[in-house]
């Protein structure tokens, strides 16, 4: 019924996997290279009822179905899964028993993580620190299912308060992740909203020349210089975009204050104690790309200046970088952006 498949996994399908979310690169790599591909025929079983999830997947090709049988010989279906879509996440997250089986209802191909060989104790020995991910993951895909369904009697609770809270910390840096933003941003959207958006430059070199620990190091520097200005101004957020794409969102924060935060943020990242230098390899200075833009001033829709914003500060870094601030305006946008005034 099952039958593995040699060939290269794509890790597209895993980095899009809930489970996974917030994942660096190298820990990406890691879950691929413990993932395998399998093949199922159509009609056979991916899984049955009273069977032990200890394994989730990624539809690749195919489709399958997820069903309950009844006495009489007839069923109920649960779920129809098409190409992209992840199947049983939820189940092993729990570490539950199947409730329902599920069957290819034509020739299917997944990826399977774990895959053949390999157990998530394996894995706590081996990588810790992503298992850990994985497990606040699984927390804030089990605490964000729940709050769907019982929102009202959830938010009463305190306990639910702070693990809601610990969901949306990205573990690596303790900012708020931008799912946070997604799920959020109408209820805590609040004018005049600063939104201030930083980039380090030349980041690479940095975690080419020395390693990925000397990255994440950096990264937990810039975390720290982020919440100081939250807790200077007692309002806001810190939050991690994407990757090494970090900034600030804050409340009540009209225009001349956003430039203040902004102009600090860009002399806080130049004064950040250089990385020394390593034999042949120079020491590593900081500097920052600067994007940022203030509801609804510049822009009446918060979508629109989130995503325009976002795209200068990838625009302006491209340009150069180098303690470069660009101000996004609905009316009028700054395609070269300005030299801080350090």
């Amino acid at each position: 019924m099952e039958q593995m498949l040699k060939r290269v996994l794509d890790p597209a399908p895993i980095e899009k996997a809930e489970l996974f979310h917030s994942l660096l690169d190298r820990e990406i790599t890691f879950i691929k290279d413990h993932s395998c591909i399998i093949s199922l025929r159509k009609k056979a079983k991916l899984f049955s009822i009273g069977q032990k999830a200890k394994q989730f997947y990624m539809l690749l090709e195919g489709a399958i179905r997820v069903y309950k049988p009844h006495d009489d010989g007839g069923h109920d279906v649960l779920a129809q899964y098409t190409s992209g879509d992840t199947i049983g996440d939820f189940d092993f997250a729990r570490k539950a028993e199947y409730d329902a089986n599920a069957e290819a209802t034509e020739d299917s191909i997944l990826v399977m993580f774990p895959g053949i060989g390999f157990s998530m104790d394996d894995f706590v020995a081996e990588e810790p620190h992503i298992i850990s991910r994985i497990l606040l993951n699984s927390i804030l895909m089990m605490t964000g299912r729940i709050k769907s369904t019982q929102n009202i009697l959830l938010e009463n609770l305190s306990w639910v308060n702070e693990l809601h809270r610990r969901a949306y910390e990205d573990p690596g840096t303790g900012l708020y992740k931008q799912t946070f933003l997604t799920d959020e941003i109408n209820r805590i959207l609040e004018e005049p909203m600063a939104l201030i958006m930083l980039k380090p430059d030349r980041f690479k070199i940095l975690v080419d020349s020395r390693s990925h620990e000397a990255g994440d190091e950096a990264m937990v520097r810039i975390a720290m210089i982020l919440k100081s200005f939250t807790r200077k101004v007692d309002r806001g957020w810190a939050i991690r975009f994407k990757s090494n794409e970090t900034g600030l969102l804050i409340n009540k924060c009209p225009m001349p204050m956003a430039e203040k935060l902004v102009n600090g943020l860009c002399k806080a990242i130049e004064a950040m104690e250089p990385v020394p230098a390593q034999g042949d390899i120079p020491p590593f200075s900081f500097t920052g790309t600067i994007a940022w833009s203030v509801w609804p001033t510049d822009c009446s829709t918060w979508e629109t200046l989130f995503q325009e914003t976002y795209a200068l500060l990838l625009e302006t870094w491209k340009s150069g970088g180098g303690h470069r601030i660009a101000h996004y305006t609905e009316i009028k946008t700054c395609p070269s952006a300005e030299k801080a005034n350090t």
